[in-house]
């Protein structure tokens, strides 16, 4: 039909498969409640809201679709261009049972009782409900001319799209206002328990309707997350679709506006407000000092959730470079080799290990292996840490950020570590680890340790 309407070819990328089999899905009975999160000019409206409609209504002219967008505009150019494709010559050579006679662009109904009814989100929706009341046997013989092999009937959705503009999702209260009209007047428009509801939209904010429903109803909602840059099995960053946004756009985007751009294109919402970081300084080459050292803080997992995390840098007088991390959940067969190995490969002068929770034996092990490689030059100094997590992290945390310098792309480099570090918060109770968190801090903390007399003081701790 976009060819048809159009005459250019819909260039179809893995995610509108993805999209597409959730509809599939959808139709069939198997799913009920669907979120979609994808960035804008994505296909998302074309696919959705245009041509999944149109699609519904040729497989069952008795339809009833109710389509909201937080823009009276959108939703009425939308129910506009749906009632001319269901009228086109096209269309109507393939599906002749769907009649439509009236152009209201509002509400429209077929010959059938179907329709579809277009209003924003704001809007009064009254008079129509999405679906068909249950008639099990009626709606299948009606569906088995078209789709014989299903085994459940599709009669309609209420099919959101964009319910809240990306400037007003900052504001508590018209993101309140937007969550309880669900509640209030969209969640009971349908005609049956069976109806389908889809909402598709950006994420903007950690209560966007989005965020809401899946913390209310988190079983009830199948999610469909699609971010714009992906990671492959070997975790190399991949567009989500070349043809509309390269890596390198991509990444301009981030770097003109991160919030934006971890929000609106990798779904991933964060408060402005009671973050423990903001942006971390970035550098292309580390300035030349004349004591500078080149250290490791490696705190090890305390449980099999946790996260290992080893972090090199090169410390000055004025600040700690970072230059490699390992940040991890596999096991210690693993992280004991790639510790061993990233200590060498940045040629690591002074090591510090947390020897809490088996932290000396990792340690030991790390060094052995070390030597095994050829590496004489690092040394390893054991400690243990008393001090309260938590209270380290948030009392450290200008300093943190003062004092320490990411190579320009970090975020790239090590993505599950800068999503960790981006997202964490001052309230404990968002935070589900803070393993990247502990051991930036402590990178700042043995700065205390700065001069290599003192140092040397301390080798054999083991």
């Amino acid at each position: 039909m976009f060819k048809h309407k159009t005459g250019n070819k819909f260039i179809i990328g893995d995610h509108h498969r993805r999209i597409c089999a959730l509809l599939d899905d959808i139709v069939r009975g198997k799913v009920k409640r669907a979120i979609i999160n994808i960035a804008p000019r994505y296909g998302k409206t074309e696919l959705v809201s245009k041509n999944f409609i149109a699609y519904g209504l040729a497989l069952n002219p008795r339809s009833k679709f109710i389509h909201l967008s937080y823009s009276d505009d959108l939703v009425l150019d939308n129910s506009k261009e749906i009632n001319e494709t269901v009228k086109s010559d096209y269309y109507q050579r393939l599906f002749p049972e769907v009649i439509v006679e009236s152009k209201n662009t509002k509400k429209w109904y077929t010959s059938e009782g179907g329709g579809v009814y277009a209003v924003s989100s704001a809007g009064q929706v009254t008079g129509f409900g999405a679906g068909q009341v249950d008639n099990p046997d009626d709606v299948q013989v009606e569906l088995d001319e078209f789709v014989p092999a299903w085994e459940s009937s599709f009669a309609g959705a209420i099919v959101i799209d964009d319910p809240i503009k990306p400037e007003d999702a900052l504001s508590e209260t018209i993101r309140e206002r937007v969550n309880n009209r669900f509640e209030s007047t969209i969640r009971n428009r349908v005609n049956s328990r069976n109806t389908p509801i889809i909402i598709i939209m950006q994420r903007l904010h950690e209560h966007d309707l989005c965020g809401y429903l899946q913390e209310i109803e988190p079983e009830d909602w199948t999610v469909l997350s699609l971010p714009c840059i992906w990671y492959d099995e070997q975790g190399t960053p991949q567009p989500l679709w070349e043809f509309k946004h390269t890596l390198e756009e991509l990444y301009k985007i981030q770097k003109s506006n991160s919030f934006v751009f971890e929000t609106q294109y990798l779904q991933n919402p964060k408060p402005l407000e009671g973050l423990m970081y903001s942006e971390f300084r970035t550098y292309d080459i580390i300035p030349y000092n004349k004591k500078s050292i080149r250290k490791n803080y490696t705190d090890t997992a305390d449980t099999g959730s946790d996260y290992l995390c080893s972090i090199c840098y090169v410390e000055t007088e004025t600040a700690n470079y970072i230059t490699d991390i390992l940040f991890t959940q596999k096991p210690m067969e693993y992280t004991e080799p790639a510790t061993a190995e990233l200590l060498s490969r940045n040629q690591v002068e002074i090591c510090y290990i947390e020897s809490n929770n088996g932290g000396r034996s990792f340690g030991r092990n790390v060094e052995a292996q070390c030597r095994i490689i050829g590496n004489y030059q690092t040394t390893f100094l054991a400690f243990t840490q008393t001090d309260n997590k938590r209270v380290r992290i948030f009392t450290r945390s200008n300093e943190v950020q003062n004092l320490t310098f990411f190579p320009f792309g970090w975020e790239h480099k090590w993505p599950e570590f800068a999503s960790h570090i981006k997202a964490y918060r001052k309230q404990q109770e968002y935070n589900s680890h803070d393993d990247a968190e502990d051991a930036l801090t402590g990178t700042i903390e043995k700065r205390e340790y700065y001069t290599k007399p003192i140092i040397r003081d301390k080798i054999g701790i083991w």
